[in-house]
């Protein structure tokens, strides 16, 4: 058997960076995804090269339909295949509700849903003409269901992962079983570098296990729901139980 590929959006930081070495943990070949970050992508990867890791950094420009599309067909051309997508990438800035403008709202919609949708299509097709599928997780946000202030240009992008990720389910079903799309939905794992540190507290204080979480408990998430082949249209709360925490 070729070796498996994963592709992962935003994948030399953060959530994302952890979602990278641990595919690469279990045997992947790993393409990072960048924008900004094109620098810390090809530390990492040569990291992981060092390791015996095979590796691909593909920068592109998640606003552009062409770019996420180009990206994940240099993956598949590099490799041969491609088994696992993760779309990690996202933006995210606090500012009040009087001074959102309507380009910020398209600009979080462009990165945060449309380039998830176009990538969950390109990679999608292509799984679904693999005899062996593949599978897609999307990362989400716990919070769309109980919003908090200052983030009114992010939240409505955020909140069109779930229905996108049970329609890509149902869709690329359709196509070839053997492809299966969920979400996570992490909670308290990687703080704003401004937010207060009252306001910190307060955060890990609504979970239930009264602490905060890490890029690896997602990191961890997303290799079981590629692991286990029963699972597909599901969204999962990684969030120590705070979607439910009163």
């Amino acid at each position: 058997m070729s070796l498996r590929v994963a592709l992962i959006t935003g994948g030399a930081v953060r959530v994302g960076r952890a979602i990278v070495c641990a595919f690469a943990d279990r045997g992947y070949a790993v393409a990072i995804h960048a924008n900004r970050s094109v620098e810390q992508a090809n530390a990492l990867a040569a990291e992981l090269s060092e390791r015996g890791v095979s590796t691909l950094v593909v920068p592109a420009e998640l606003r552009e339909e062409t770019a996420v599309r180009e990206m994940v067909d240099k993956v598949h051309a590099h490799f041969g295949r491609l088994d696992v997508l993760v779309n990690s990438a996202a933006i995210w800035s606090p500012r009040p509700l009087e001074e959102v403008t309507a380009d910020e709202v398209r600009n979080n919609f462009e990165i945060n849903s449309l380039a998830t949708f176009v990538a969950c299509q390109q990679a999608g097709l292509k799984m679904a003409r693999q005899s062996t599928g593949g599978a897609i997780i999307n990362i989400g946000d716990w919070s769309v269901a109980r919003p908090y202030v200052d983030y009114a240009a992010y939240f409505p992008s955020k909140g069109t992962i779930p229905a996108m990720t049970r329609m890509f389910a149902v869709e690329l079903s359709r196509r070839n079983p053997r492809v299966r799309v969920n979400a996570i939905l992490p909670g308290p794992v990687i703080f704003p570098p401004d937010l207060p540190e009252a306001a910190r507290r307060q955060a890990i204080a609504s979970t239930l296990v009264q602490r905060a979480g890490t890029p690896e408990n997602v990191a961890h998430a997303a290799v079981f729901l590629v692991e286990n082949d029963f699972v597909t249209g599901v969204c999962l709360p990684v969030d120590g139980g705070r979607t439910i925490s009163s």
